[in-house]
C-alpha cells in the first residue's frame, strides 16, 4: 500500500472556482456557512461519484487530526471513500466539541451543519449522496446517533463508535435507520452503561448503549428483542437485527478494549455499509 503521502490528497479543491478556493491548500479547511470541514480523498481518479465516510471527532479533538489518521484513512481512501471530517466548535474548557442536548448550552444546529457540509462536498469532490456514511468516536459517536435519530434518511447509514445517547434518552426517532454501533468492552470514558459526567459548568449523564439500541429496534421493528444472528470472531463479537423494517439494520459490535476506534474498525465498516447498500438498492429502497 501507498503510503499516505501518496494516497491521500488533502483538500484538493477549487482551482478553477474562486468560491472555492480557500480550502485548496493542505491543512486549510473548507468553509460553509455554520463551520469548517476537511477531506482526505483519494489521488486516483475516477468517472463516477464517489462514497463517502462523514466523520465526527471526538471531544476536544479536531477534523484536521481525523483526515491525518492514517491508521484510520487510509483504508478507506484506498478503497475509493472520500472522507469528511467536520470540525467542532470551541466549548472551553472542553475544547471543540459538538452540541446535542438542547440543555447544553446549544451553539450550532448540527444537523443543519453537516446537510451543509455533505452538500458543499458533494459539489467539490463529486460524492455520490446516495451513499454517504455518517460515524463518529465517542462524542463524535454520539452526534452520530443524535443525527440518525433526528433525520436517518438523509444519510445512506450510520456506524458511530464508543458513544451513543445521554440522557435522558430520546423517546422516539424520526424513523428507521441503518446503525452499526461499535463499543469497547472495557471502556471506561463511555462505559456501555453510562456514567455521570461533572464539569464546573455543567453535569450530566451519559446514556446506556443497550438502552439506546432498544430504541433503535422499536423504530426499526425489529421483530424480536433478540438478535437475528450473532457471530465471534478473534477481534469482536457481534450481535445484528436483521429480522426488521424495511431499509433498516441494526448491529452490535463489541471487541475487548477500551475507548478506542479499534484497528480492524475502518474495514469493517466500509464491509457493512456496502453489504446494506447494495440490499436497499436491489429491494428498490
Amino acid at each position: 500500500m501507498k503510503t499516505l503521502a501518496l494516497a491521500i490528497s488533502i483538500l484538493l479543491c477549487g482551482f478553477n472556482a474562486p468560491a472555492l478556493a480557500d480550502c485548496g491548500r493542505r491543512g486549510d479547511p473548507c468553509k460553509v456557512p455554520l463551520g469548517d470541514y476537511y477531506v482526505a480523498q483519494p489521488t486516483q481518479e475516477t468517472n463516477t461519484p464517489r462514497p463517502a465516510i462523514v466523520h465526527f471527532h471526538g471531544g476536544g479533538g479536531d477534523g484536521f487530526a481525523v483526515v491525518e489518521d492514517r491508521q484510520m484513512v487510509e483504508p478507506m481512501i484506498a478503497r475509493g471513500y472520500i472522507v469528511i471530517a467536520p470540525q467542532g466548535l470551541p466549548r472551553p474548557p472542553l475544547g471543540n466539541g459538538w452540541t446535542f442536548r438542547s440543555d447544553h448550552d446549544p451553539k450550532r444546529d448540527e444537523l443543519a451543519f453537516l446537510r451543509e457540509v455533505v452538500t458543499d462536498a458533494a459539489k467539490r469532490f463529486d460524492i455520490d449522496r446516495a451513499r454517504v456514511l455518517v460515524s463518529g468516536h465517542s462524542v463524535g459517536g454520539s452526534i452520530a446517533w443524535y443525527i440518525a435519530c433526528r433525520a436517518p434518511q438523509d444519510f445512506a447509514a450510520f456506524a458511530p463508535v464508543a458513544g451513543g445517547f445521554w440522557r435522558p434518552h430520546p423517546e422516539s426517532c424520526a424513523g428507521p435507520a441503518k446503525i452499526l454501533h461499535t463499543h469497547g468492552w472495557e471502556d471506561p470514558v463511555v462505559p456501555l452503561e453510562g456514567r455521570t459526567f461533572r464539569r464546573p459548568q455543567f453535569t450530566a449523564q451519559q446514556g446506556d448503549i443497550f438502552e439506546g439500541l432498544q430504541l433503535w429496534r422499536r423504530m426499526n421493528g425489529c421483530e424480536t428483542q433478540a438478535p437475528s444472528s450473532m457471530a465471534r470472531t478473534d477481534r469482536y463479537w457481534s450481535r445484528i437485527w436483521s429480522n426488521c423494517r424495511a431499509g433498516s439494520h441494526l448491529q452490535l459490535v463489541l471487541h475487548p478494549g477500551g475507548h478506542d476506534t479499534p484497528e480492524f474498525w475502518p474495514q469493517l465498516a466500509m464491509d457493512w455499509f456496502e453489504q446494506v447498500t447494495a440490499s436497499a438498492k436491489s429491494a428498490g429502497r
